[in-house]
């Protein structure tokens, strides 16, 4: 029976289909590790950067002008958001939760004046605002292949440039990152943090250290201001990595789980649809055999 030829047919190819996802995750549980290990490492750096940071600008005399990257436009008028996705799909809702956040945010944006301009790590974030007729500002491409500092830096200086020297003609008021943090294989958190300007932490006066600094205080934020939004950056970006993997792994054991139940289903109805034809053509000899005698 055609029936029964077409069953075959698709058990085979959902067995197909299950060894490809069963690689899949196998894969991206190995590369998670190696992801994890790299995220684990560095968010300690990120923190003590900017604890030293807020300690240094906390003790900048009063009347001082600010740091340009510490200081606040007067008037927000040109927003840049970096938006961290994928270059592939097949993980879940990895991709989606990045844009349906970053959408929102745009449109809250442009409810309140706003000009918004993206810069995009990640194809498919690129396509997803290319489709909204988004203005993409910058289009970065190879960082997830081989994420490293160098490039982190190449993208935080292009930013710093465009808020420090509007007159380079990129005019640039505020900054937001939107990645999705790790939090575990099968726990990722869509965040949107401000970049620039960099905000230090608030301090108790306790907390402020009496150091004396050789250069002064001032030269000392011109090394670690630029040093920090690299590190920012960097961290994203492997954040963005360990729980792109987190989420690929965990899609493709619940994709392998549901090709064994689709093969459960389809081997029951080929041997009922297999049965009924036994059983049919029994009836039917049995028939023609009455019918002889008869």
């Amino acid at each position: 029976m055609a029936n029964l030829k077409q069953i075959r047919t698709r058990i085979g190819s959902v067995k197909s289909t299950q060894k490809i996802t069963r690689a899949m995750k196998l894969v991206a549980a190995a590369r998670l590790r190696r992801a994890q290990e790299n995220i684990t490492k560095l968010r300690p750096y990120a923190i003590k950067t900017m604890d030293v940071i807020s300690s240094v600008a906390a003790r900048i005399p009063e009347g001082e002008a600010p740091h340009p990257l510490l200081a606040k436009k007067d008037e927000i008028e040109s927003v840049l958001l970096v938006v961290l996705t994928s270059d592939r799909g097949l993980a879940g809702a990895f991709n989606a939760n990045i844009e349906k956040a970053a959408y929102k945010r745009w449109k809250e944006l442009e409810a309140e004046g706003k000009r918004v301009e993206f810069a995009v790590i990640g194809r498919k974030g690129k396509e997803f605002l290319e489709r909204r007729g988004a203005k993409i500002a910058r289009d970065i491409t190879g960082v997830f292949e081989n994420p490293t500092l160098e490039k982190a830096g190449e993208i935080a200086r292009s930013i710093a440039d465009a808020y420090v020297s509007p007159e380079t003609g990129e005019k640039l008021d505020a900054c937001y990152l939107i990645y999705n943090e790790f939090k575990s294989a099968i726990s990722q958190q869509v965040v949107v943090e401000p970049l620039l300007p960099i905000v230090p932490k608030e301090l108790d006066e306790g907390d402020v250290a009496e150091f004396l600094y050789e250069p002064g205080e001032v030269e000392l934020l011109n090394t670690l201001l630029p040093l920090y939004l690299e590190v920012e950056i960097y961290r994203a970006v492997l954040e963005s990595v360990a729980s792109e993997h987190g989420a690929r792994m965990t899609a493709m054991d619940a994709a392998t789980n549901n090709a064994s139940e689709m093969i459960e289903k389809l081997t029951l109805a080929y041997n009922r649809a297999r049965q009924a034809a036994i059983t049919t053509e029994l009836t039917e000899i049995i028939s023609g055999a009455e019918a002889l005698h008869g």
